[in-house]
């Protein structure tokens, strides 16, 4: 045996081995170290090899998905090894045969299809990258569902597509492992590099050609080579970790490399997409909005938010969709309704074609499809384009749908094994064996009652008995009359009281009985293969439907928010505009709510300027008032809008985004050497590089992580850069109040402040954003209300009134402010102590009886009170 696992082993080196032995999986050597260490298990011993202890531990068949789940999500991957025949069949071979056994898959990252392994509400992206002749192309598939897609890539780009797709896993060829394997672990992806032959592009072509059983793949567009080889990557993978039992793929789909908003990683990090910065989805803009009913809607909403079009006729369509149904709350109300009761089709249909599906998936095909015919009939009235071929989609599986709806119980077992599933009069022979199998003494007791009426012997018995099995016993004084039958009845046994008899029909019964719960369940195992045939032979057209499900679902989904939410269709065009009316962050504003406390103060932003020149805010204000919400709220209410999804605000005029740039926080990189400010500067780069015309940036604080001078010098520089070569439209948030100059300079750049109000030394932030600058940045007074001691909010600001002196003097001999501004004290400055004394007002409060006073009593103690506050 350790032999046979050894060469098992010797396969999979860079897998651990999950070797069946009867009710477990078995772990051995260095695997059960690394496995024992990472589940927490027990770690023993079986036998010695070389003379040494052979490590060992293992895991139960039955609850080994959970043990998977947790080995994946530690960076392992998994062979799992299963018995390839019964013990008894080795027995054949000799006493000693070892079982032969064999890897039947290879479980990755990125090649995950049960439901206790996945996400459901998420994506699970293999993805593979590959260059010919200096083109890159990168390729994506998630096996639970099908869905395949490709595009051209360069290198350059290939961080932002990984940042949009969050693939688990990435396949590259191994020449490229040592440039790119950085870049992949960045965005948490598994690393696996192929032979360069896996990405042959003219093997490729072929190997595809027969998976989708065309001629060639020019039936599904014009593909590069580069296309092609990464396409074949992924194939050629599958055929690896599935041991060639491929999944069921979906035509690949070619997008266009300027299809989608090009949003890069630390953008989609600041914004918050779809992750929180804390790292989980709380928080998101994803988790704010998704109002999706099934699992395939929430995936749908996921890609729209990470892929806003750039198309518009795709984003009306989308935009009349949500109209659509916005505009008939009881037909949304409905199909939401009706959408409760629908599965996850694609990943049953998945499940079923990698035979890892059992009686649950049918019946997820049957309900999935059901509901799709009602939802179909409830849409009866004329609907927007964006519906037309949904709802063509939802029809057409009525003969399937009758199959499955007489084949199928209500609510089947999940295991093919546990059997009945298979409904009662589907089947005759299956009704047969059960019948046998659980009424099968009533069976016997029949066939007695017929024998006793055919030889009109009433003391005739059928009994049993583990030597001869079933039998027909008469009394010795009747045995003639049971010959007298000629062959019908068969002599077995004669004893001192009694004479046994057989016949045909009762061997052939006694056969069926003692095998009807084995029988019942393979007629089981049959019928399912064939429903299951049934299913995969309309699989193109499920998906079809599960894809219009989750249109349908998303459309409702986004009608419901804006509706609850009160969120207007913004108007998305061919021009350079960009006006909000009272836009408000959609994350922030429900966070307010949640607490109870203040009211989101909404906000408009302009960005109004002639064709051809930049459109540039230059934000100013305190820290704390709001600005970097309102950087953020902009830029997510331009992506939502060419989602396909209504915004949060009043109105809202954008003209097509083609990029969406944010620097908004502070971080450093430490693994790669990185400081803040050099984190910063790494992206504001990226920024300056690569920004068009028709992109939107957010800039926050830029220049703060070094000197003053030199912050400042890098900000100016940047923002007339942006002005002058970018031409983009821009929020610059700064607390370099020099630079508010630059609005006179600059003619699409304008200044714009967060309003506050001192009252009595502190400061209230009123959230308002207006036109004008600041002129001051209140950081003492926010530091304040951090809690800072008072020793030091009192040192801060005399040193603050020192260096705001606009003595020339002071200008020219830095030095002298420093010798005026002692340091503090070795002693901390006591304050004094407040006096006990009580003041007029203070005792006036206390007389008053609250519960005794009368409006005008009240109205008169009003101005009593005002008078004593002002003496």
């Amino acid at each position: 045996m350790m032999a046979q696992y050894l060469e098992l082993k010797a396969q999979y080196a860079d897998a651990l081995l999950f070797y069946r032995m009867g009710d477990f999986y078995e772990l051995f050597f260095d695997d059960a170290v690394a496995a024992a260490g990472a589940l927490d298990i027990a770690l023993t011993k079986r036998g010695k090899h070389l003379g040494e202890d052979i490590p060992m531990c293992g895991v139960p068949f039955h609850a080994a998905e959970g043990y998977l789940l947790t080995l994946i999500r530690k960076g392992f991957r998994v062979a799992v090894c299963e018995q390839m025949e019964n013990p008894s069949e080795a027995k054949k071979r000799g006493s000693k045969s070892v079982v032969k056994r064999d890897v039947v898959r290879l479980v990755t990252p990125g090649t995950l299809t049960e439901d206790s392994l996945l996400d459901a509400r998420r994506h699970n992206f293999l993805a593979s990258y590959a260059e010919v002749r200096g083109t890159g192309a990168l390729a994506w598939v998630d096996i639970s569902t099908g869905e395949l897609r490709v595009m051209q890539c360069d290198r350059s780009r290939l961080g932002p597509e990984l940042a949009r797709l969050a693939p688990r896993e990435v396949i590259l060829p191994d020449a490229l492992e040592a440039d790119l394997a950085g870049l992949v672990s960045e965005f948490g992806a598994s690393l696996t590099p192929l032979a360069r032959g896996s990405f042959d592009s003219a093997g490729a072509s072929t190997k595809l050609s027969a998976l989708f059983k065309t001629a060639s793949m020019d039936a599904f567009g014009q593909f590069t080579r580069a296309e092609l080889a990464v396409l074949g990557g992924i194939v050629d993978y599958l055929e690896i970790t599935q041991k060639g039992k491929l999944p069921l793929l979906q035509t690949p789909i070619k997008e266009a490399e300027k299809g989608a908003v090009h949003i890069d990683a630390s953008t989609r990090r600041n914004l918050e997409i779809t992750h929180a910065l804390s790292g989980g989805r709380t928080g998101s803009v994803l988790s704010a909005i998704d109002r999706t009913i099934t699992s395939a809607g929430a995936r749908l909403l996921e890609r729209r938010l990470s892929s806003p079009s750039r198309d518009l006729a795709t984003i009306s369509a989308r935009h009349n969709a949500v109209d659509f149904l916005l505009s008939r709350d009881a037909l949304r109300s409905r199909l939401r309704d009706l959408l409760q009761k629908v599965p996850d089709i694609d990943r049953a249909l998945s499940r079923l074609a990698l035979d890892r599906g059992g009686p649950r998936d049918l019946a997820a095909i049957r309900d999935g499809l059901g509901q799709a015919c009602d939802i179909a009939e409830a849409i009866s009235e004329d609907v927007p384009d964006l519906f037309v071929s949904a709802k063509q989609a939802l029809r057409g599986h009525d003969t399937l749908t009758d199959l499955l709806d007489s084949a199928l119980v209500d609510e089947p077992p999940l295991l093919v094994r546990d059997g009945g599933f298979i409904a009662p009069g589907y089947d005759d022979d299956l009704d047969e064996s059960r019948t046998l199998r659980d009424e099968g003494r009533g069976v016997i007791a029949s066939l007695q009652q017929q024998y006793a009426t055919e030889t009109e012997i009433n003391a005739l018995k059928v009994k049993h008995n583990n030597v001869l099995g079933y039998f027909i016993e008469v009394t010795a004084t009747h045995a003639d009359k049971m010959l007298t039958k000629g062959d019908r009845f068969i002599h077995r046994q004669t004893t001192a009281n009694a004479v046994r008899f057989t016949t045909v029909e009762l061997s052939e019964l006694e056969t069926k009985i003692l095998n009807a719960g084995g029988r019942a369940l393979d007629i089981e195992k049959r019928l399912y293969s064939a429903l299951k045939d049934q299913i995969l032979d309309r699989a193109a057209y499920i998906h079809d439907t599960a894809r219009a499900l989750a249109e349908i679902d998303l459309t409702a989904a986004l009608a419901e928010i804006a509706r609850n939410e009160d969120w207007v269709r913004p108007v998305v065009d061919d021009s350079r505009a960009f006006e909000i009316q009272k836009g408000r962050h959609p994350v922030v504003e429900q966070a307010l709510r949640k607490q109870g406390g203040d009211r989101f103060v909404p906000n408009d932003c302009t960005l109004a300027e002639g064709q051809g020149t930049a459109a540039i805010w230059l934000l100013t204000g305190p820290n704390m008032a709001g600005k970097s919400t309102f950087l953020r709220q902009n830029a997510l209410i331009a992506l939502l809008a060419q989602a396909g999804a209504y915004v949060p605000a009043d109105a809202a005029h954008i003209g097509l985004v083609s990029q969406i740039f944010s620097r908004v926080g502070a971080s450093d990189d430490l693994a790669r050497g990185r400081s803040t400010f050099m984190v910063e500067m790494v992206e504001t780069a990226a920024i300056l590089n690569q920004a068009d015309d028709r992109a939107l940036v957010i800039l926050d604080e830029i220049g703060r992580g070094t000197a003053t001078y030199d912050g400042l010098s890098i900000a100016w520089a940047t923002l007339e850069y942006l002005h002058d070569v970018n031409k983009c439209r821009a929020l610059f948030a700064t607390h370099y109040h020099e630079m508010t100059a630059l609005s006179d300079k600059l003619d699409g750049a304008q200044n714009a402040t967060v309003k506050v109000k001192e009252w009595e030394g502190e400061v209230v932030f009123l959230h308002e954003v207006v036109r004008g600058k600041a002129d001051r940045s209140y950081g003492v007074q926010v530091a304040k209300l951090a809690g800072l001691p008072k020793a030091v909010i009192e040192r801060a600001q005399s040193v603050l009134a020192a260096l705001e002196d606009d003595r020339p003097e002071t200008r020219a001999n830095p030095k002298a402010i420093i010798d005026d501004l002692p340091l503090f004290s070795a002693a901390p400055q006591v304050s004094e102590a407040p006096s006990s004394q009580e003041s007029e007002l203070e005792t006036r409060i206390k007389e008053i009886a609250p519960d005794e006073l009368t409006p005008r009593d009240a109205l008169n103690l009003i101005y009593e009170l005002k008078g004593l506050a002002r003496n």
